[in-house]
C-alpha cells in the first residue's frame, strides 16, 4: 500500500501538496479511485480514495481513520554528537525513525569534527522514513546544542538518563540497567568518543554510564543500538 505525508488532515476531502501530489500521480501512476494510505505525524493513519488525479493538488476523500497507530508505551530521546561525515549522520536519522524514537537532539562535544548540520534536510529525511515504515509521529530534532548545555537541561530531569561510551570504567550494560516502560534520554559521543571530563560532568548530572556491549561502535551505529534494545524491551 501506497504511504503518503499529510500533516493537516480533517474528515472529507483534502488535497495533497504539490510534492506527494507529483509523487502519487506522475510517479506512482495512481488513478481516481485508487486507495492510498495517509499519515498525519501526529499518530493518526488514515485510509483515502484518489478524487481528482492533478499531479498539483491532488484531491483524496478520506474513508477511514486510526488514531494512536503503533503508539509505544515509552519515550525515548537520543543526544547524539554530530559526525564528521554527514551521511553517517542522516543514516542514523533515517533507521532511528523507523525502528522507533521520539526526540532526537545534535550534539556538539569537545572532540566533534563537525558543528554545523543541515536541520531542514533532515527533516525531509526523517518524513521519508516515517513513510516507508509506516511510522506516524514524527520525531522531534531539536536545533543543534553544546554538551554541557544539553546535559544541564532541568526539562530532560525527569527521564532515566544514560551517558554511552567506549573508554574502560565501571559501566553496566543498557540492557540489564534498563527498566521498560520507563522515558529514557540517552548521550552518545562522537568518533573521538567523550573527554573523561564530559563523563565526569554528566555523572554530576546523574546520567548513568552504560556500554551497549563488548564491541567499538562508531557514533551512528551506537545510537541505531540504542533505538533497537530499548524498543526490543518495550516490545
Amino acid at each position: 500500500m501506497h504511504v503518503f505525508y499529510s500533516p493537516e488532515i480533517s474528515s472529507g476531502n483534502l488535497f495533497l501538496n504539490k510534492t506527494e501530489s507529483k509523487h502519487c500521480i506522475r510517479v506512482l501512476r495512481l488513478r481516481e479511485n485508487d486507495i492510498i494510505n495517509l499519515i498525519d505525524g501526529k499518530g493518526g493513519l488514515y485510509e483515502a480514495r484518489i478524487v481528482s488525479e492533478n499531479p498539483d493538488k491532488c484531491e483524496l476523500q478520506v474513508i477511514k481513520q486510526i488514531e494512536n497507530y503503533n503508539k509505544r508505551n515509552f519515550y525515548l530521546h537520543i543526544a547524539i554528537a554530530l559526525t564528521k561525515s554527514t551521511d553517517r549522520y542522516e543514516w542514523f536519522i533515517e533507521k532511528a525513525t523507523e525502528i522507533g524514537i521520539d526526540e532526537i537532539t545534535p550534539l556538539i562535544c569537545s572532540r566533534s569534527e563537525r558543528r554545523k548540520i543541515k536541520i531542514e534536510r533532515l527533516q525531509k529525511i526523517i518524513i521519508s522514513s516515517m513513510k516507508q515504515a509506516l511510522v506516524t509521529t514524527t520525531p522531534g530534532l531539536n536545533k543543534v546544542r553544546t554538551f554541557s548545555e544539553f546535559i544541564s537541561d532541568p526539562a530532560i530531569n525527569e527521564f532515566s538518563k544514560y551517558i554511552c561510551y567506549c573508554s574502560e570504567g565501571n559501566r553496566q550494560k543498557l540492557n540489564e540497567i534498563y527498566h521498560p516502560g520507563t522515558n529514557a534520554v540517552a548521550v552518545i559521543g562522537p568518533e573521538g568518543d567523550f573527554t573523561p571530563e564530559e563523563i565526569k560532568l554528566a555523572k554530576k548530572y546523574n546520567f548513568q554510564s552504560v556500554t551497549l556491549g563488548k564491541n567499538r561502535l562508531r557514533t551512528e551505529t551506537a545510537g541505531v543500538s540504542v533505538c533497537q534494545i530499548l524498543n526490543f524491551l518495550n516490545d
